[in-house]
């Protein structure tokens, strides 16, 4: 199966963060990608955090869910949506962190919370995304029947997820065999985290991972750190771009998988929960 890595270098104006993601999504699949993957906050990075109030939308209603459901039926792929503020009842001071998936037909077949906020300061840098955001709390998983024949079950996560082995290892025991982590990570942990964190999780789960980025300097002046990666089973890169607007691609091969986990069978060797 043919995926790919959409990153970007997101503005604050929605709008024209749409027309981008529109663009990277038609590039990929004349491209022949059958998933498209967009990152984190792909549709604002706004001027300050409070921003993406001004943008959220109700579950299944809103321009942004909208454009992406009609582009995955327009160019016949499956499309995870980065991430999106999704409206919370009875609180209009937080939203959830939202990962939506389309199929090829517009239907949407799975959401994700983000379940773990990024909290950090340096003295230099502070950011607390529970501010504005509320935390998720279900792992999910969704299947997608490849035209190679494979019916992948994929796990969803987002950025700061990243770093809770856990999660992964419960999508793993769900049967997961390849993660998304759509991110935007600070430049300043990503030059030292970022990859090490990916490879990790795709080695101690013997699974593909693919994780776009948000890559660049951005209207707020915050600079992200990109290097969108595609990660394979026994811990390979299988694409990367550093930074700027683009696409990686990479095939994700369910028999190479298949003989990775029979030569290495560590998931049947678990013995703690």
């Amino acid at each position: 199966m043919k995926v790919a890595a959409v990153q970007m270098v997101s503005s604050a104006d929605r709008d024209t963060n749409l027309i981008q993601a529109q663009y990277w999504i038609e590039q990929a699949a004349q491209q022949g990608a059958e998933l498209v993957v967009l990152p984190e906050y792909f549709c604002l990075l706004g001027k300050k955090d409070t921003d993406k109030l001004l943008i959220k939308e109700d579950d299944g209603q809103g321009i942004i869910q909208q454009t992406l459901s009609q582009c995955a039926q327009k160019n016949s792929v499956w499309i995870v949506g980065g991430t999106m503020p999704v409206s919370i009842d009875s609180d209009d001071s937080h939203v959830f962190n939202t990962s939506f998936v389309w199929g090829p037909k517009g239907q949407c077949v799975a959401r994700y919370d983000k379940i773990h906020l990024f909290g950090f300061d340096n003295g230099k840098e502070r950011y607390d995304e529970s501010r504005v955001l509320l935390r998720g709390h279900k792992p999910v998983t969704f299947d997608l029947p490849s035209i190679d024949g494979h019916t992948w079950r994929i796990g969803l996560s987002v950025c700061y997820d990243l770093r809770f082995p856990e999660l992964y290892r419960v999508l793993s025991a769900q049967g997961a065999d390849l993660f998304l982590v759509p991110s935007a990570f600070t430049y300043t942990t990503g030059q030292v985290h970022w990859t090490v964190l990916l490879r990790a999780r795709a080695i101690e789960n013997l699974s593909y991972v693919v994780a776009p980025a948000q890559g660049g300097t951005h209207d707020n002046g915050r600079t992200t750190w990109g290097h969108t990666s595609i990660v394979g089973p026994w811990g390979e890169n299988l694409g990367e771009l550093a930074v700027g607007a683009g696409i990686v691609l990479a095939d994700c091969d369910a028999t190479h998988l298949k003989n990775i986990r029979q030569q290495l069978p560590a998931l049947e060797h678990r013995h703690l929960p």
